[in-house]
């Protein structure tokens, strides 16, 4: 079975899901749920032992898809994700159906398994129009998931703010690949990173279009000046989307960002110093404007929103960085460590939330006060979350960051490397202000919490991933090592 076969079939079971609902309207949530999360189990299954490599692809597809190290790695990365959300969505269920017309949650179900097959499309991409197809795909999804829950006020403002900016940057991205097409006469990364190395190429057109395709994509990846509707749009999203779009749709955005800059950095290309420079600034932006509006927030959802902002202006100064001959990895596969690493915490996080709220509490900061005392493992799981997110040592988020901030010493960014470390230094007051908050006696009159053996068991695996990969990370890094090869040959 090829991995195409696998992501269509994906699609297709989200389509399936939809109208079982749609002619079954007395159908379980809960079942709707479990058939979604055992499909992607299962397209995971197959995926690991189905044929990497691309004469496997149906022949029709050949000249638009790869399965290099990357996209393979993003592939996997986001059936992960999937399984997280959907699992996470049916933790919220109760939550959530109070917010519907009609108590339904099928598209939350349905909805991610088309996500998650435009995220796999986008991953192999070979060309901007794959690109720009499998982004709307994914795009359009989330306008109808960040808006589910049409009673509430702040969903549907949150939906009508991501919809028209969304529908904007679109509009930006396309204006971008014209740019480059007309400058450099092809859409294929290959044949931008040829034409990009070719003197002859109208310098002027080729570096505007470039900088019109990446301000594009930094809205899909919230990257300053283009990150304001984060916040508004976090918050008011339902809690399992809100998870889905920090984590998966960030994936997504990268991936996107990691083969354009192959393609616009390439040797002797005649943006390279320009694009580099653009990185630099904009990563260092993001980081500071993510880290220090947060210090001031009281709505736990609206600081991990400023945190999702930081850390992508963290994944922009590794993009920038290129090589990075100390771990042996490609800009790239640092990006997609930094990435392995904020999923378990982002999820785990995430997931404290959406209890919170499952058992009617609220999303402030003062909401968490006596967690200790009402639930103290689920106050010690969203400690070591946040202890990750904000960079403690022996944790997965230190690893990224120090990747991160040792690619920026190398290379002797060393205004970019201050702003990063004042953006993580800020980090570590408002993600500590929230456990402080959760070790307080304040509130411990309130009821216990408790959870089901299913949560303590996925939450247990996010925690471990977390303290595993920030003593061992090893594994993780050879399985990135290729790419650099493969990236290298390439160029």
């Amino acid at each position: 079975m090829s991995v195409f076969t696998i992501e269509a079939g994906l699609a297709f079971l989200g389509l399936v899901l939809l109208l079982v609902e749609a002619f079954k309207p007395d159908i379980c949530r809960r079942t709707l749920g479990l058939m979604a999360i055992a499909g992607t189990a299962l397209a995971l299954v197959l995926f690991v032992f189905a044929k990497h490599d691309t004469a496997s692809l149906p022949g029709f597809m050949q000249p638009w898809h790869q399965l290099d190290t990357l996209a393979l790695f993003y592939k996997g990365f986001a059936l992960v994700i999937t399984i997280l959300v959907l699992w996470l969505t049916l933790e919220c269920a109760p939550y959530l159906t109070r917010f519907t017309v009609d108590g339904k949650l099928a598209e939350m179900f349905s909805l991610p398994l088309i996500v998650c097959a435009g995220m796999m499309w986008m991953a192999s991409a070979r060309d901007l129009v794959t690109v720009f197809v499998s982004l709307e795909l994914v795009t359009v999804s989330f306008y109808v998931l960040v808006a589910f829950a049409r009673k509430s006020a702040f969903s549907l403002e949150a939906g009508v703010k991501y919809l028209i900016l969304g529908a904007l940057s679109t509009g930006v991205l396309v204006y971008g690949i014209a740019w480059i097409y007309g400058a450099t006469g092809t859409m294929s990364f290959d044949g931008i990173a040829k034409a990009l190395a070719n003197p002859a190429t109208n310098k002027t057109a080729a570096l505007f279009g470039a900088a019109i395709l990446l301000c594009g994509l930094g809205f899909k990846v919230a990257a300053a000046p283009f990150h304001m509707w984060v916040p508004d749009v976090y918050q008011g999203a339902p809690t399992p989307v809100t998870a889905f779009l920090s984590v998966g749709s960030k994936a997504a955005g990268f991936v996107v960002l990691t083969r354009a800059l192959d393609a616009f950095l390439v040797e002797n290309s005649i943006i390279g110093t320009e694009i580099q420079s653009l990185l630099l600034v904009a990563g260092s932006l993001t980081a500071l404007l993510g880290s220090l509006p947060a210090m001031f927030q009281t709505s736990v959802k609206r600081l991990l929103a400023y945190s999702s902002i930081s850390h992508a202006g963290y994944l922009l100064l590794a993009l920038a960085c290129r090589e990075s001959p100390r771990f042996d990895l490609s800009s790239g596969g640092v990006v997609a460590f930094y990435l392995a690493t904020y999923l378990p915490m982002t999820v785990l996080g995430f997931l404290g939330l959406g209890l919170m709220r499952a058992n009617g509490l609220g999303e402030d900061i003062k909401d968490f006060a006596g967690l200790a005392k009402r639930n103290p493992l689920l106050a010690l799981l969203m400690t070591v979350s946040f202890a990750s997110l904000a960079g403690l040592p022996l944790t997965a988020g230190f690893l990224g960051k120090l990747f991160v901030f040792l690619g920026l010493a190398d290379h002797g960014y060393w205004g970019a490397l201050s702003c990063a470390i004042i953006a993580a230094a800020t980090g570590f007051y408002y993600y500590f202000k929230t456990v402080l908050a959760m070790f307080t006696t304040e509130g411990t009159d309130a009821p216990a919490l408790k959870l089901s053996s299913a949560t303590r068991a996925v939450a247990g695996l996010l925690a471990v991933a977390i303290l595993v990969l920030g003593v061992y990370p090893k594994p993780l890094q050879k399985l990135l090592k290729p790419a650099s090869a493969t990236m290298a040959a390439r160029n």
